[in-house]
């Protein structure tokens, strides 16, 4: 009772104010080496001091409010967002804030409204919540737990889940066990009623207040037995009664959870166990977590997750039922089923035979066709979807009402966001024709970014390291809270799971920035994906697409050799004489490229030159009137020299003059290389939804006689990131 609404000393007060100016001080301070790790940590302490000690939260939530008045008085509009997260998230894990508070927030709230975009927008949402959660105490939480737990009932039917998907690449495989009991093994058994209870608890305590006793009351919820389901049953109507409601009836509202809160000390009256947890915390989100081996991973728990397949009925036993299935040997008909088109000495036989008697009846039934049995070929969970949706195949399939959402966290760099666009791009080009999950899964992407690459690799060409998280320092640029939170997590999530691969406890750290970043973070960052068409010296080989997103990288093998062995050279280490004037002076090579122009006026120029060798980077843009391009760099045969100023694009088409080869590497990624290249042709994604609507007519118009409602669709392809405060497109 006293660790959650007793009284806060001057002291308490004070480390508090102590610990959101040091949040707010490191936004202000350029990143430091060893810096970026502590952005995080100071914000996952925080967070974690209310769960232990939660009569800090009303505290703290006052301490918040000043420093948003505060922002808005200087015009510190780096700060608004930190804080409105860390407001919301306070009140989330708060079991009751006072009606005074509750106003000095929707004031506050109320007067970031007038702020450009996105600081409106997330202060227009937290004010709607903020104001629900004062109308009806406990109902924020409640749905939260609800949601990300799947507790059945027939009033709040919101179901999310967190998919982990861990590249391979980046992670040694002997850290995925520890990785995997970080993220999955904190999770209290998998038991609803323990959700059950936990939701009980805090929604009564939030109705009742200080007059709430909480340690019999939680006694009470785990001693009551069957009766339980009954009550949270009950509880749950209530609440969505009282959001459907509004702000009518708020003494009936009340009455009615505190006869249901009498009703459980009664009956649980004479049960003397002490109670395993008396504090309501919020629990973790479900994750499940996956090695992302092969393209179609995050298809296939798409589609398992959309057929609700249960936890024991993993992808392994769905590829089982797709082999029994083809394992069957269906009956086959060989006759066209015309009497006329059979043997004559068949067909003489069965009209001699059906002249007899009853004998003859039971031989001439022997005429009729044998009935077939066709299986679906492709054990594919497509196969599956489409018969969950014709009622067939033992599976249940939601309906039409988006009520799931699959928030899809990727772990990786920038090689692991090359293969989420091509991921995205094959299931749009799935959805274009056959909308199964759209309709019915809210698909919500978030990316941590982990790399394991080390100053001593450096890129060819370039006089630094590589840098295989450039998307995340975009990311980072954007969204500064983005950068605090997670770019300083790429090197300490590895550490993190080198110290849990050595102790049998695991580390709730990175679980932790996992459930705050995909509960916070819905304003999503698009970046751009670009299309390259690969055609092979081979004329007998097929062309190839292929999609990016960071950069495209062009070499010449040979060309590459001596290049790396002029470097030495040139640094004394190495004496080198080349006898080809290809090695010289490089390859011959032409490109056409459109010039990116912010007045849409693009122009068509043409460039003929030696090279070495050819690098494109994406550049995105933050603003939605600004153009998303490309910057193409040419590599001189001279490490020194540089050939020309980079060439910003819009689109480009890039050939060799001469009877030789080059290789391609996407997104830095090795996997993803092609050899004896003779051309490419890069441009923007287009959509394969807005290019299959675009080439039939489409019957939608905005109005009567309007245009087509083709003509406001997407074109371009993008892949959406959630951060904490999103672009303005």
């Amino acid at each position: 009772m006293d660790n959650t609404f007793g009284g806060v000393s001057s002291v308490m007060e004070s480390s508090l104010y102590h610990n959101v100016h040091s949040i707010l001080r490191e936004l202000d301070c350029q990143p430091q080496a060893g810096s970026a790790c502590n952005k995080g940590m100071l914000r996952w302490t925080l967070h974690n001091r209310i769960e232990k000690c939660p009569s800090v939260s009303v505290p703290l939530v006052k301490v918040l409010i000043k420093e948003l008045e505060k922002a808005e008085r200087i015009d510190s509009k780096i700060r608004i967002i930190p804080l409105l997260h860390t407001l919301l998230y306070t009140i989330l894990q708060s079991a009751f804030i006072p009606e005074d508070v509750y106003h000095r927030i929707y004031v506050c709230l109320k007067s970031l409204v007038t702020l450009p975009l996105p600081y409106c927008a997330i202060a227009l949402n937290y004010a709607r919540q903020i104001k629900m959660e004062q109308t009806t105490p406990g109902m924020l939480y409640q749905r939260r737990v609800i949601a990300e737990h799947n507790l059945r009932n027939d009033f709040y039917q919101l179901h999310e889940k967190v998919f982990v998907f861990m590249d391979p690449a980046v992670f040694p495989s002997s850290l995925v066990s520890a990785l995997k009991a970080d993220v999955e093994g904190l999770d209290p058994g998998g038991d609803a009623l323990i959700y059950k209870r936990r939701v009980m608890l805090h929604t009564l305590l939030a109705v009742i207040g200080k007059q709430c006793q909480v340690e019999q009351l939680a006694r009470a919820l785990e001693n009551l037995g069957e009766d339980l389901d009954l009550h949270f049953q009950e509880v749950v109507a209530i609440v969505e009664q009282r959001v459907e409601d509004g702000t009518a009836e708020d003494d009936q509202y009340k009455t009615r959870l505190q006869e249901i809160y009498q009703d459980i000390l009664t009956a649980a009256k004479d049960q003397l166990h002490p109670a395993s947890n008396t504090e309501p915390h919020l629990p973790s989100p479900e994750v499940s977590f996956h090695i992302w081996t092969k393209e179609d991973d995050i298809w296939n728990e798409l589609v398992n997750f959309a057929l609700m397949v249960p936890m024991d009925r993993n992808s392994a036993c769905l590829d089982e039922d797709d082999v029994r299935r083809n394992s069957v040997v269906s009956t086959v008909s060989t006759d066209s089923g015309i009497e006329g088109d059979m043997p004559s000495s068949e067909f003489s036989s069965l009209m001699l035979d059906s002249q007899g008697g009853a004998e003859d009846q039971t031989s001439s039934q022997s005429f009729c066709r044998r009935p077939c049995v066709r299986w679906p070929k492709s054990g594919t969970r497509l196969t599956l979807m489409m018969e969950a949706i014709k009622g067939s195949g033992g599976y249940g399939l939601i309906k039409e009402e988006r009520n799931l959402t699959a928030r899809i966290v990727i772990m990786g760099d920038d090689r692991t966001l090359g293969r989420l666009a091509k991921t995205l791009h094959t299931i749009r080009k799935r959805e274009a024709r056959h909308l199964l999950l759209t309709k019915r899964v809210n698909q919500e992407i978030y990316y941590i970014p982990v790399t394991n690459q080390s100053s001593s690799h450096a890129q060819e060409g370039l006089s630094g390291p590589e840098d295989m998280l450039t998307l995340a320092g975009y990311l980072g640029s954007v969204d500064p809270w983005y950068d605090c939170n997670l770019n300083g997590l790429g090197a300490m999530i590895l550490k993190l799971a080198q110290m849990s691969s050595h102790s049998s406890d695991s580390n709730p750290f990175l679980l932790d920035i996992i459930s705050y970043y995909t509960r916070v973070s819905q304003q999503p960052v698009h970046l751009p994906v670009y299309s390259v068409k690969i055609s092979f010296a081979d004329f007998t080989s097929a062309s190839v697409e292929e999609v990016f997103v960071s950069q495209l990288l062009i070499d010449f093998p040979e060309i590459k050799r001596f290049r790396a062995t002029l470097k030495d050279t040139i640094k004394g280490s190495v004496r080198y004489k080349s006898n080809s004037p290809q090695e010289l002076y490089g390859a011959v090579v032409s490109l056409n490229y459109r010039k990116a122009s912010i007045s849409d006026r693009e122009q068509e120029n043409g460039v003929t030159l030696t090279t070495c060798g050819m690098l494109v980077t994406v550049v995105p843009s933050c603003r939605a009137k600004s153009l998303h391009s490309v910057n193409i760099s040419f590599q001189d045969i001279n490490p020194t020299r540089t050939i020309t100023a980079p060439l910003r694009a819009v689109s480009a088409n890039f050939r060799v003059l001469e009877n030789r080869s080059f290789s391609l590497c996407l997104d830095k990624d090795s996997r993803r290389t092609f050899k004896d290249v003779q051309s490419i042709e890069i441009f923007p994604c287009l959509d394969p939804g807005y290019c299959l609507q675009s080439s039939a007519k489409s019957k939608y118009t905005l109005a009567e006689g309007g245009e087509p409602f083709i003509k406001y669709v997407n074109k371009t392809l993008t892949l959406p990131i959630n951060t904490f405060c999103g672009t303005d497109q």
